[in-house]
C-alpha cells in the first residue's frame, strides 16, 4: 500500500498503473484490468483527475463506479463512469474508502495475546469498529488451532495461515474497554451503510463478503462504541477514559496511508507519548520504520509493529501473518 497512491499525490496514470500492478494483481482481476485500462485511457484519467486528490484513490473510484452499476470488464468500467459521471463522482464525493476487514483480527490476535490482560482497545480509522471485537469472532489458524469465545463458536469465522516464528495464540483477549475513532463513523444498523461496506470488498471476494456479513451480524448485537472526529484532534482525550487497570493498545490498519506524511508523523509522536502499546498494521510503505521492508516479493504486504518495532509481515486482508525477515 503506497501512500502516494491513495493520496492522489502523483498523476492519476501514474497512480493507477502502480495500483494494478503493485495492489491488484494477482489478487483481483477486474480492479487490475480496471487499473491498468485507467492509466492507458487520458479519457477516463482525465476525469478522474477532476476529482479532489483525496478522492482520487482507486479504491474509492472503482467501489463508486460498482455502486452505480458497473460490472466486468474495463469497457463496462469505462461507459458507466463516462455516461454517469455526475452519479458517479456525487457517490465519490459523499463516500469514503472505509473497508471493515474483521479477518484483520486474527493477524493482530498473535500480539494481543502476549500483553498484560484485560486490555482496552482504542482503534484509529474504525469505520463500523469491527476489528475492535476480536473477542468476539472464531479464529481457525492452519496450524491446527481453533478458539472461540467463551459462549460459543461465532457466526463469524475468521481463517488466517501462521508462519513459524509468529506465537499462535492459546486465548482470546480479555477485553474490558473498547472505543474506536472515525471521521465519519458507521451505523452497523443502517442498511445503506452495510451495503456500502459490502461494495468497498473487491468483485471476486465473496469470502470476504460472507465475512463482512457475519462481523456485521455480530457488532449489531452490541456496537462497539466509535467517535466521530480527527483521530489527531480526539485520540489523547479518549485515550485517558481507559480504565487505569487494563492495557491501552492502541491499534489501526490501513489507515495511516491515507494521511499525509505530516499527519502521519504527527500522530507516531502523539501514540508514542501515550500509556500502553501501539500496534499498526500498515503497508510497509508507510511507515519510516517499516519502508525499508517493501523490497522484494513482500513489497506490498503489511508489517505488524508494536511500539514502533517490526514484527511480522501480513497479508494486507488478513489472510495470513508470518515471521518478519529484515
Amino acid at each position: 500500500m503506497d501512500p502516494t497512491t491513495h493520496l492522489g499525490s502523483t498523476p492519476v496514470v501514474q497512480a493507477y498503473r502502480a495500483f494494478g500492478e503493485r495492489e491488484a494483481r494477482g489478487v483481483s482481476a477486474t480492479y487490475e484490468s480496471w487499473a491498468i485500462g485507467v492509466s492507458e485511457d487520458p479519457v477516463v484519467a482525465g476525469l478522474i483527475a477532476t476529482l479532489p486528490r483525496a478522492k482520487r484513490q482507486p479504491n474509492l473510484v472503482f467501489a463508486a463506479a460498482r455502486w452505480n452499476g458497473a460490472r466486468g470488464t474495463y469497457g463496462d468500467f469505462r461507459t458507466t463512469l463516462i455516461e454517469l459521471w455526475p452519479q458517479v463522482r456525487a457517490t465519490i464525493l459523499a463516500r469514503a474508502t472505509q473497508t471493515n476487514e474483521a479477518n484483520r483480527c486474527a493477524v493482530l490476535l498473535p500480539f494481543l495475546a502476549e500483553l498484560p490482560q484485560p486490555l482496552a482497545l482504542l482503534e484509529v480509522g474504525a469505520a463500523a469498529g469491527l476489528c475492535l471485537l476480536p473477542d468476539r469472532y472464531s479464529y481457525r489458524y492452519d496450524d491446527g488451532t481453533a478458539l472461540d469465545p467463551d459462549e460459543g463458536p461465532s457466526d463469524a469465522v475468521l481463517p488466517c495461515a501462521i508462519g513459524p516464528g509468529v506465537a499462535v495464540p492459546d486465548r482470546l483477549p480479555e477485553v474490558a474497554w473498547r472505543a474506536g475513532i472515525d471521521l465519519e463513523p458507521v451505523d452497523v444498523h443502517d442498511d445503506d451503510s452495510r451495503a456500502w461496506l459490502e461494495t468497498l470488498v473487491w468483485p471476486e471476494h465473496d469470502d470476504r463478503r460472507t465475512r463482512l456479513r457475519a462481523a456485521l451480524d455480530v457488532a449489531r448485537r452490541d456496537p462497539p462504541r466509535v467517535v466521530r472526529g480527527d483521530l489527531l484532534d480526539v485520540l489523547p482525550a479518549l485515550a485517558a477514559e481507559a480504565p487505569r487497570d487494563a492495557t491501552l493498545v492502541v491499534f489501526h490498519s490501513a489507515v495511516l496511508a491515507y494521511l499525509d506524511a505530516e499527519a502521519r508523523s504527527a500522530f507516531v509522536d502523539t501514540v508514542s507519548a501515550l500509556p500502553g502499546h501501539w500496534i499498526s498494521n500498515e503497508g510497509a510503505r508507510v511507515l519510516p520504520a517499516t519502508t525499508h521492508l517493501a523490497a522484494g516479493d513482500r513489497g506490498d504486504g503489511f508489517v505488524v509493529t508494536v511500539d514502533g518495532v517490526p514484527r511480522a509481515y501480513a497479508h494486507p486482508h488478513g489472510r495470513a501473518v508470518a515471521e518478519l525477515h529484515d
